[in-house]
């Protein structure tokens, strides 16, 4: 099996500190350090297409630029990578939605990803005009992608849903190849919705008998159904030659979290309806210390941030090992970032990919099978 690993493109803006935001929380000052231009966003995709990665996720929300015109701009400018795009389902109409995913596979030569996002926040729905509280969100989402599904297999699709209805609907070219559908929650609902219709389901980076828990329960709710699906992670990484030097970094990023930033971003983040939300809480409880959760796995991102709130921090040899203990689990997907994205995906790409590469579990998408050992053109 060779590993599958996805950078992050920060259309929320990038920083030497972490960039806030996210789950109906602005982002925050340092997000305007790098401003998340198209020729900034195109040299991190271009660096991530070098040293192996396969995808690129974008971001969905207020918090952020528009997912769709952002990687539609930065693909011109890229050959390979693909872009995880993140929407909403309630924000656009399912058929035109098939139609623009069918439009980007032809003018970027089949490198769109779709991230399902159906939104964990009622407030910031709200200001997009949706008025569903959550689980009717959840369902909506399951007849979305009925409908999407049914589109990209050139059927002609009728449905009168209970959120959604559609007559006669159909595209006029397919996307060639379908684009693979990424989906998280830890909702119910959401686990009915991942087993019904999604290829790959993302957990956030919890400790390891978490996503275990939570693999073996998607896998029994896809079983069920007579599918399997793959499962990926989203993490932070901080990775470096030394421990010690790994560890300073995460040291100095989190000496840059402002003690009223902390305190209005995790108030704010305690409102969050989202499941997934409230389990990266748990993992720090709002303190700063005793943020090592799992041997290398760090909570601190999560005190500023919503959504992913870990990090693997190591050294090269550390973070690899525990990237192999996710994989032992099931995990086949990585989606991956760090503060700044440009630099923090050379440290990774340079320092652990040549690891997983020699360890057999990891070959360069383009056939190289080598990336050039660590030399990281840059001071820690």
């Amino acid at each position: 099996m060779s590993l599958t690993f996805h950078w992050f493109l920060p259309t929320n803006g990038d920083s030497r500190h972490v960039v806030g935001g996210g789950h109906g929380t602005p982002a925050t000052a340092s997000g305007r350090d790098r401003p998340p231009t198209v020729a900034y966003l195109s040299q991190i995709a271009r660096a991530a297409e070098d040293l192996g990665f396969v995808g690129a996720l974008t971001p969905t929300g207020a918090w952020c630029e528009d997912a769709w015109l952002s990687t539609a701009m930065v693909s011109q400018h890229t050959e390979r990578l693909k872009f995880l795009v993140a929407f909403r389902p309630g924000f656009v109409s399912p058929t035109l939605a098939a139609q623009m995913a069918s439009t980007f596979q032809r003018q970027t030569g089949g490198r769109l990803l779709l991230n399902v996002v159906t939104g964990g926040e009622s407030h910031e729905q709200r200001a997009y005009g949706d008025f569903l509280d959550k689980d009717a969100r959840y369902r909506r989402t399951g007849e979305f992608l009925e409908i999407v599904r049914g589109l990209w297999e050139g059927k002609a699709v009728d449905l009168d849903g209970e959120h959604l209805r559609v007559e006669d609907a159909r595209l006029a070219r397919v996307p060639e190849p379908v684009p693979e559908v990424y989906f998280g929650g830890s909702s119910p609902v959401a686990g009915e919705v991942a087993a019904r219709f999604v290829d790959v389901y993302l957990t956030w980076g919890e400790p390891p008998a978490q996503v275990a828990a939570k693999i073996a329960w998607i896998r029994g709710l896809a079983a069920e159904q007579g599918r399997t699906l793959r499962f990926g992670i989203r993490l932070h990484v901080i990775t470096r030659d030394t421990s010690e030097q790994a560890w300073a970094e995460a040291g100095r990023l989190l000496d840059g979290f402002d003690p009223e930033t902390v305190r209005s971003v995790q108030s704010g983040l305690a409102r969050s309806e989202s499941e997934g939300q409230q389990r990266m809480l748990a993992l720090h409880g709002g303190r700063r210390d005793a943020l090592e959760i799992h041997p290398n796995l760090w909570a601190g991102i999560g005190l500023v941030r919503g959504g992913a709130g870990t990090a693997l921090v190591g050294s090269h040899d550390e973070v690899a090992e525990r990237i192999r203990e996710y994989a032992a689990l099931g995990i086949e997907e990585f989606v991956l970032s760090g503060y700044p994205h440009l630099e923090e995906a050379y440290w990774f790409g340079e320092g652990v990919l040549p690891r997983l590469a020699a360890q057999g579990v990891w070959r360069h998408p383009a056939g190289t099978g080598e990336v050039p050992s660590a030399q990281v053109p840059f001071a820690s």
